[in-house]
């Protein structure tokens, strides 16, 4: 699953949005790191209603302008929370990675030694 795939699902989580609807919603989930174009999250809503993955929930007429608000199917659900699952896990065994790495760039053993005064111990008469 692409990112902006994930993004539009998610945004589609908790209830119908239309496309400029979804377009903010996927900026803000991702913290401004997604911002989706029009034609891109066009194709993409295209491939996720081909899969079946999210469907033309209604249409309405505002301001002169038909919105379609689009909504998650039960195998979007499914989709979404599968791939949530595999990111977490992923995140897991990075971050179980990553710790393994640094305690192994860290020897306990690494500590400086402590130089040796001389003369403390009886060494002069």
């Amino acid at each position: 699953m692409t990112r902006a795939a994930f993004f539009v699902l998610t945004a589609l989580a908790d209830q119908p949005r239309h496309g400029y609807g979804i377009l903010r919603e996927v900026e803000e989930l991702s913290d401004g790191e997604v911002q989706l174009r029009v034609g891109t999250l066009y194709g993409v809503l295209d491939r996720l209603t081909d899969d079946g993955l999210i469907v033309l929930d209604r249409e309405e007429v505002q301001q002169g302008r038909l919105r379609r608000y689009y909504r998650l199917t039960d195998e979007g659900v499914a989709a979404l929370d599968a791939e949530a699952e595999r990111m977490a896990a992923g995140a897991g065994a990075a971050k179980r990675r990553i710790a393994e790495g640094r305690r192994a760039t860290t020897p306990a053993d690494s500590a400086p030694e402590r130089p040796t005064t001389p003369g403390l111990a009886g060494g002069f008469a």
